[in-house]
């Protein structure tokens, strides 16, 4: 069990960096953002272009990690994405960056190169954790928002991304000394074709975790780049204390996604998801009341109120929706893990995708709804709705025991 460990711990780490890279954005966003005058719904492109390669490349990655395994596909991973990086920090234009952001998201597809190699060092009954663990390299939104903006008040938003270029290369070099030659590799057998790995999508559970995930994972990557601007708008914060306050959503999000896999090992899969969504729909129906003046008519007069969540109430239930987020990240692929776990590259290939693309998705809408109904607390609005959906979605198929067919199972099944 030793070199498990050695792996995970080589894994985590190296996706604690890609993961840092990759949500680089949300703070030297905020500089660029003012530099280049950019609108909202720009800013939230801005931000979420490389969510989209990260997102999109997750199912190649997956389906590579299974043939030619997790080792060398992570390491030419970090090594190839520490060009791109550095060459962001001379983009002087928004479609430069807008490029450079497409081409250096590729390191958020180390997610689908990283859970597949952990999961095959580890048994079934300790799946859970060790991909939780794993998953807790998300962290490295935390760890962006406290280096950055460091980083950018002494040598300004262009000195990032190549200290990030030479993280990278030195990661590489870490993970390849520690990391070991991955079980699920030639083991013999052809390995199978495109068409038929892609074949795991016409199990209706595959769509059903996509939905979840895109929330959880989609939910968390969005808000980590969305929310240093948002206390920065809201509250009037500067930047640097903007990201400290934001990294209470981000560190527990990544440091406890790996309890979150504990626990779905404990209690199941579906009963750490359900829970985990009711949490979470309290918290966001809470973070979308927006700031309000009331008037109301008394005996005396006009009489005027605020109604809104000042920083003191905002900050822990951000942190509390955190934490649902981390849970649920970890008790989704706690299912793929139960469920797949002979094609866990490809099927965390398209999870992951659907996660990705919903990160990418959000902080554009948000950035849309913002310079239309000019409330920020519109992307909570959003994001509780898609809840909404989620909880309505595991009520049918799991709780009520109705598959995506619409027949009644015969009797109760145990859940994964």
């Amino acid at each position: 069990m030793g070199v498990a460990y050695r792996v995970l711990f080589a894994s985590t780490f190296a996706f604690v960096v890609c993961f840092a890279v990759w949500m680089m954005f949300g703070v030297i966003g905020i500089p660029i953002r003012q530099e280049l005058g950019l609108n909202a719904t720009e800013f939230g492109l801005l931000t979420a272009t490389p969510v989209l390669s990260g997102a999109v490349l997750r199912l190649p990655l997956g389906i590579w990690t299974d043939r030619f395994g997790g080792r060398l596909v992570m390491t030419a991973l970090l090594v190839a994405c520490a060009l791109p990086v550095w060459l962001l920090g001379y983009a002087g234009q928004l479609w430069q960056f807008l490029l450079a952001g497409l081409v250096l998201g590729t390191v958020g597809a180390s997610f689908a190169v990283g859970t597949p190699y952990v999961a095959r060092f580890f048994p079934a009954s300790r799946r859970g954790f060790a991909m939780g663990v794993f998953g807790a390299g998300t962290s490295g939104a935390a760890l962006n928002l406290f280096v950055t903006p460091l980083l950018v008040s002494h040598y300004g938003w262009r000195m990032v991304p190549r200290i990030y270029a030479v993280a990278l290369l030195a990661t590489a070099a870490l993970f390849w000394l520690l990391a070991a030659p991955d079980p699920g590799v030639g083991q013999g057998g052809k390995a199978p074709g495109m068409g038929a790995e892609l074949r795991v999508l016409r199990d209706p559970r595959v769509w059903k975790y996509c939905q979840y995930y895109s929330l959880t994972f989609g939910g968390f990557t969005a808000l980590s780049l969305w929310m240093p601007q948002y206390f920065v708008g809201e509250y009037g914060v500067a930047i640097g204390m903007a990201a400290a306050l934001a990294a209470s959503f981000s560190l527990p999000a990544g440091v406890l996604r790996a309890l979150g896999g504990a626990l779905a090992d404990r209690f199941g899969a579906h009963a750490t998801t359900w829970w985990v969504l009711w949490v979470a729909s309290v918290m966001l129906f809470l973070l979308s009341y927006p700031q309000t003046q009331l008037v109301v008519q008394t005996i005396r007069g006009p009489a005027a109120f605020h109604i809104g969540l000042g920083l003191w109430l905002f900050v822990p239930l951000l942190f509390v929706l955190g934490v649902a987020l981390a849970f649920g990240m970890a008790s989704t692929f706690k299912y793929l893990g139960d469920d797949f776990s002979g094609n866990l590259g490809v099927v965390t290939g398209i999870v992951g995708m659907a996660g990705g693309l919903g990160g990418f998705l959000l902080p554009i809408i948000w950035g849309a709804l913002l310079d239309w109904l000019g409330i920020r607390s519109s992307a909570f609005m959003l994001l509780y709705g898609v809840v909404i959906v989620a909880l309505i979605l595991i009520f049918f198929t799991e709780v009520r025991q109705v598959d995506f067919r619409g027949r009644q199972n015969p009797s109760p099944a145990k859940q994964a």
